[in-house]
């Protein structure tokens, strides 16, 4: 969420980017809102101040036995008057806060232009494993590979919940559990702190992060009990802090976490639908930083590295890519994404994004630090990046470590975690 009076004094600046993400908000609207709120607070403050000196002059009349009825019958009409305006003070600061939740960060000064994802700018890669006989010619898709090693069951997947819920079977299912134990303990080891946190939040929790009110359509909601199912361990996360102060002396503070991923993924269908490609329920490991604002755009980098640090143990080629602002976040000020390569797809597919919110998230959720004693509390600067999602990065790995004989090799790092060397 982003600061009343710098919107106010910065209109321009702020409708550019809101445009460029391809919202629009009523800037104009919470600005009218605003103007008649500071006039309301001003016209109450008025009338307190009236009535503080009359309750005096009336106290003082009384003490002499003076008449004071017209004073009185005047506070009474001051007293219904200033209800009122507190009233409407709460209706308006209602309808500012229902139009600043759909306001969109603003994008850092780094940020390239761009109306879409074609106007990403990459910014390194990485080759990873030499290409395998397989590339002369021989190559099955993980869809194919899954099936013909009886590690993944996407039919009695999809008999059970539905499409885009896949059934994990025997090695497969090792296979998983494998790479989240491996990247949560490479996470740890390398200063996260981790944490298992709840699947369902509240509507608190979903706010905070930015996810309600712009993407309700996107999430599965438990309306009994009002309730959602996390899209991503990012929001039980973040939410540790929510109303809290932290100490300087804590920042930065990392945490991971594994989560089960839920999206109704609403108005994509039809989109890399495909085994792995595009999932209503997925696996994810997260890291979540909170850090103080000088420091947060170098922690932005090395929450990249850390991610990129897992492909790169698997030896999975993959690109880092800057996005530019008409493929930004809603919440988030500057993004990387990190993109695996597919060689049956023959295109990147996404296995993470790291990004800076800023104090957009922590003004949403209210956390705060003080940067010294003595000092006023100020917002944090909370990050975070998947570290990493394990689907598209199962379809690079069956696609890339498979062989001419059709068994798929399980790369060293993962061997202690799953028991085996091949599949």
């Amino acid at each position: 969420m982003l600061d009343t009076k710098f919107i106010r004094e910065n209109t321009e600046r702020v409708l550019r980017v809101a445009h460029a993400k391809h919202t629009n908000p009523d800037i104009q609207g919470l600005i009218q809102c605003d103007e008649r709120r500071r006039a309301i607070i001003q016209q109450a403050q008025d009338l307190k101040a009236r009535r503080n000196s009359v309750s005096e002059e009336i106290a003082r009349r009384k003490k002499a036995k003076q008449d004071a009825s017209d004073l009185i019958t005047e506070m009474k009409t001051v007293a219904d008057t200033i209800k009122r305006l507190d009233d409407e003070l709460r209706s308006v600061e209602e309808q500012m806060e229902q139009i600043a939740l759909f306001i969109p960060n603003l994008t850092h000064e780094s940020v390239p232009h761009g109306s879409d994802a074609s106007q990403n700018v990459e910014i390194r890669r990485y080759d990873g494993i030499q290409p395998c006989e397989c590339e002369r010619g021989f190559r099955k898709d993980h869809v194919t590979l899954a099936k013909e090693r009886g590690i993944v069951d996407f039919e009695r997947g999809a008999k059970i919940a539905g499409s885009g819920f896949p059934l994990y079977v025997g090695k497969g299912a090792q296979l998983e559990r494998a790479l989240l134990n491996f990247m949560l303990e490479y996470h740890i080891a390398h200063g996260y702190t981790e944490v298992f946190v709840p699947f369902l939040v509240n509507e608190a929790s979903m706010r905070g992060t930015g996810q309600l009110p712009k993407f309700a359509e996107d999430m599965y909601a438990c309306q009994a009990d009002a309730l959602y199912l996390i899209p991503t361990a990012e929001v039980s996360i973040t939410n540790i802090y929510r109303d809290e102060i932290l100490h300087a002396s804590e920042l930065p503070k990392k945490l991971c976490g594994y989560s089960a991923c839920f999206r109704r993924e609403a108005g994509s269908y039809g989109k890399d639908t495909r085994g792995f490609l595009r999932l209503h329920q997925f696996n994810k490991v997260e890291l979540v930083k909170f850090a103080k604002p000088q420091e947060s755009y170098a922690e932005l980098e090395s929450l990249v590295h850390d991610a990129e640090a897992i492909l790169k143990a698997l030896q999975i080629p993959y690109r880092v890519v800057l996005l530019c602002d008409g493929d930004t976040g809603f919440s988030s000020a500057k993004t990387y994404d990190i993109e695996v390569w597919s060689p049956a797809e023959q295109k990147w597919l996404e296995v993470s994004s790291c990004s800076n919110f800023e104090d957009f998230q922590a003004r949403r959720a209210q956390i705060r630090y003080r940067p010294e004693h003595g000092a006023k509390l100020e917002f944090v600067h909370t990050l975070n990046g998947s570290g990493l999602a394990t689907p598209r990065l199962m379809v690079a790995l069956l696609e890339h470590y498979q062989t001419e004989s059709g068994k798929i090799h399980i790369p060293e790092p993962l061997q202690s975690y799953c028991g085996f060397n091949s599949i």
